[in-house]
């Protein structure tokens, strides 16, 4: 059921026009300089942005996987523990959150995961 942080890596990688970014504490990632998702390495986690209504629906659902982390702008951003996602349903979310930032034109060269 875990998803390591190398899949995590490749799912962000088989995205468009991703910009990465490296801080001391966590990586973060950007679609045309809108971010959409970070890494902490140190708890194994990710964060995504997500529209609110699924931040609420996946807190509820498994709040041992899933965290809320804020809400911004009508999104709201979920903490993933990796240990407990399975693949499938991470890089849907992954997908998601670089949906929601990226531009049109973009969204359309990049197949959605859950119709593979």
């Amino acid at each position: 059921m875990a998803v390591s942080s190398d899949d995590f890596f490749r799912m962000v990688n088989a995205l468009v026009d991703v910009e990465r970014a490296e801080s001391r504490d966590y990586r973060s990632f950007s679609v045309r300089g809108r971010k959409f998702g970070y890494y902490w390495p140190r708890t194994r986690t990710v964060g995504l942005k997500q529209l609110l209504s699924e931040q609420q629906a996946l807190v509820a659902e498994r709040p041992d996987v899933f965290e809320e982390q804020f809400t911004s702008g009508g999104f709201g951003w979920v903490v993933v523990h990796l240990a407990g996602v399975e693949a499938d349903e991470l890089s849907e979310l992954v997908f998601e959150a670089w949906r929601l930032s990226a531009p049109g034109d973009l969204v359309a060269q990049v197949p959605d995961p859950a119709r593979r």
